[in-house]
């Protein structure tokens, strides 16, 4: 029997790629054929240009006839070929997309476990009493600040028409002192307050009187 049907293949099984690339080395090889019979005829087209209708005319063309015939069936042979190709990889395509949501499926199929675990363990309620319990302490941390930041008898509603009134009442007093001869007693020299005025001591280092020095030259 196995001398009839050969015997069981025992090795690697083909794979859709290989079958691919088994099918596009074959369309190669098949446009190098059609390639090489295409530029028979081009050479016989010439040739029968430059020909007067006889014998020899009909022989060739007979000739072209046949490598016409054969490169059609070449044509007809790759383009099946092709169209099994493009079929193998639609196929391909299409196995790497199952297995891509495939493995889509069992990501998120372990994303979920992951998270009914984790979420399980979450309790809501403790959850809102301690943001309970943060809102109050914020609102009393607020208040312990406004408590020690007040101000004490201090008025705060003083504006900038009574800041210009007051400067200028003590403009027109200070105008009123001077004028009254006021100004060198209690404000000093130059307006400057009499205490701050620094008392300079008479030092020996003055010139001396007239007479005196007429005395000491006698």
């Amino acid at each position: 029997m196995n001398r009839l049907f050969g015997a069981k293949s025992t090795g690697p099984k083909p794979t859709l790629n290989s079958a691919i690339s088994n099918v596009d080395t074959h369309v190669e090889s098949l446009d190098v054929k059609l390639a090489k019979l295409t530029a028979e005829l081009t050479t016989y087209q010439q040739r029968m240009s430059k020909m007067r209708d006889g014998p020899g005319k009909s022989a060739l063309k007979q000739k072209a006839l046949k490598i016409l015939q054969r490169r059609k069936m070449l044509e007809s042979q790759r383009d099946q070929l092709q169209q099994q190709s493009w079929n193998m990889e639609q196929a391909n395509m299409m196995t790497d997309n199952l297995k891509n949501v495939m493995t889509t499926v069992d990501v998120m199929k372990d994303t979920n476990k992951t998270l009914k675990k984790q979420y399980g363990k979450i309790d809501i309620d403790k959850i809102e009493r301690m943001q309970d319990e943060m809102q109050d302490l914020m609102e009393m941390g607020n208040d312990i600040q406004e408590s020690i930041s007040r101000s004490y008898d201090v008025p705060e509603d003083v504006d900038e028409a009574e800041l210009d009134a007051e400067l200028e009442a003590l403009g027109e007093e200070a105008e009123f002192e001077s004028s009254l001869g006021l100004g060198v007693g209690k404000e000093g020299v130059d307006g400057m307050p009499g205490f701050m005025v620094d008392e300079v001591p008479q030092f020996v280092d003055e010139p001396p009187q007239q007479g005196k020095v007429k005395e000491a030259a006698g």
